[in-house]
């Protein structure tokens, strides 16, 4: 494991290592344990978009960890004024040793691990966000005891969410379910790919996705950056891409919610099952610090 760009490409026993290390990590701050697994190292954020958990988690993960992180607003750099993503990465990988970034285009994310020569580690994109999905996923083995077997439901748009769960639930051996509008689909080659494994369904009728699921997911409708089509999109998707009542009836008795925030209430989930469900999604908030303190440790570790 060289970098982290997509949960696609990791194995299983990568993921799970990952996952292990995390559990592990977790146990340590709880216990006031700080190993200084990464003293005098240096982390380099890049934001084209605005973050609250991806940043703050990642600055305090490399604090506990013993290093530094630097918060790089891309309008501020060199970046913002036209430089090439591939010089800049041949300057960082100069001073850092390694390279979060959170942006819109995945092929940015792409080019920097082509043109710099340390571990890049894509803190989101439009097409997908491993990250918050390494939390997802320690956060239900916290809650069930395990992955294998369990089916995990995600309802609402297509997005970079829906992509990295299809990839990191199927990867972990979980049935994964998918309700989504036609206009609004997960990306083709990831869910051709999900097919092949015999344990995912793309469908448009939430409560067949949600039909004895362990796991139900969401996400907002419109994310960062579509906020132009957020009326378009609420004509589609309002009064049926929605966790609530109706979904965790026919879900199994004890399913968790998880949604990766912020939430819009009474949108993509309910007040009622938001609040019914928070403990689940704040564990799930918080993991995002453990999960990449377990990224971090593995990519930058001497």
């Amino acid at each position: 494991m060289k970098h982290l760009l997509t949960l696609a490409d990791l194995t299983k026993e990568e993921l799970y290592d990952l996952l292990d290390l995390a559990d592990s990590l977790k146990k340590e701050v709880k216990k006031g344990v700080f190993t200084p697994y990464l003293r005098n190292k240096t982390l380099g954020m890049i934001f084209t978009k605005s973050s609250t958990r991806t940043r703050v988690s990642f600055e305090t993960g490399m604090a506990q960890l013993g290093g530094t992180a630097l918060y790089l607003n891309a309008n501020d750099m060199q970046l913002g004024r036209g430089e090439p993503i591939k010089d800049t990465a041949r300057v960082l990988s100069r001073y850092l040793d390694g390279i979060m970034i959170r942006t819109y285009k995945h092929s940015d994310v792409e080019e920097l691990a082509e043109y710099g020569s340390i571990p890049i580690i894509n803190g989101l994109t439009d097409y997908v966000h491993p990250c918050q999905v390494l939390a997802d996923l320690q956060t239900i083995r916290e809650h069930k005891g395990t992955l294998t077997g369990l089916k995990m439901c995600f309802i609402g748009a297509g997005n970079n969410m829906a992509n990295s769960l299809i990839n990191g639930g199927i990867l972990a051996g979980m049935e994964v379910a998918c309700a989504c509008p036609l206009e609004y689909l997960p990306d083709e080659e990831i869910t051709k790919h999900a097919q092949a494994s015999g344990r995912f369904t793309l469908t448009q009728n939430v409560l067949e996705a949600a039909k004895d699921a362990d796991v139900l997911v969401t996400d907002v409708w419109a994310s960062m950056g579509e906020e132009q089509e957020a009326a378009q999109r609420r004509k589609i998707f309002e009064g049926i891409y929605q966790i609530n009542d109706a979904c965790m009836a026919v879900a199994k008795a004890d399913a968790m919610v998880l949604h990766c925030l912020p939430a819009h209430r009474e949108e993509e989930i309910t007040e009622k099952v938001f609040e019914a469900h928070a403990d689940e999604i704040f564990d799930e908030a918080e993991n995002r610090l453990h999960a990449q303190k377990a990224v971090l440790v593995t990519l930058l570790k001497d």
